[in-house]
């Protein structure tokens, strides 16, 4: 199904976010996620669901002084 990941469109084959982290090669990877707008929070990666035409952004923390 075709999505949105940072303002890029995508090919994807995942059905939850936590499966789209995997296939994106996130999984082990502290991120912040949103789907639609909306945070999800890592423990509710499992459970939401990821259709066409969804946005998604995957944000990882940055370090710096």
């Amino acid at each position: 199904m075709k999505i949105i990941v940072n303002g890029e469109t995508a090919e994807i084959r995942a059905g939850t976010l936590a499966e789209l982290l995997s296939e994106l090669g996130y999984a082990d990877a502290i991120v912040a996620t949103a789907v639609n707008g909306a945070m999800v929070r890592a423990v509710r990666r499992d459970a939401t669901p990821i259709a066409t035409g969804d946005r998604v952004e995957i944000l990882a923390p940055m370090q710096g002084g």
